[in-house]
């Protein structure tokens, strides 16, 4: 398309007007159609664009760093993990993940964990049970102080 224009490709992309001037009709292929050649005329218009969702990282307790200075009461920062049938796991920054039964997931019933928590998302948790031999963490969010789902 730059070389059709006459132009650089970093001509064609600081150069909006330019960009007006592409036929892309002329470069529709069995393989290239027309929708396709006018996504990418779109991105060009706004090139470096990222469109993935904003990644925000959860800032763990830096006070907690093994399961062993987990205890009941706690309340931490976590991002879901994993969500199953009967719960979601929950990374609270220890190498282990914590478990949040369905039960402890809202103060409403929940019939599916996927309703309530979604995989990446950032939650607070308070600390039900901590079994160091088995290396579980019962968590909570339905009695995090505030909660509302």
């Amino acid at each position: 398309m730059a070389k059709d224009l006459g132009c650089t490709l970093n001509d064609l992309l600081n150069d909006p007007a330019r960009q007006q001037q592409i036929d892309v009709n002329r470069y529709v292929t069995e393989e290239v159609g027309k929708p396709t050649l006018t996504d990418i005329l779109a991105e060009l218009a706004k090139p470096g664009r990222d469109p993935r969702q904003r990644f925000e990282t959860v800032k763990f307790n830096d006070q907690v760093q093994s399961i062993e200075q987990v205890t009941p009461g706690m309340i931490l920062s976590g991002v879901v993990t994993n969500v199953t049938a009967f719960g979601a796991f929950v990374d609270i920054g220890v190498h282990q993940d914590g478990l949040v039964h369905i039960s402890q997931l809202a103060n409403r019933y929940v019939s599916d964990p996927n309703t309530v928590v979604k995989v990446n998302q950032s939650v607070k948790v308070s600390v039900l049970e901590v079994d160091i031999p088995r290396k579980r963490i019962s968590l909570s969010m339905k009695a995090v102080p505030g909660a509302t789902a």
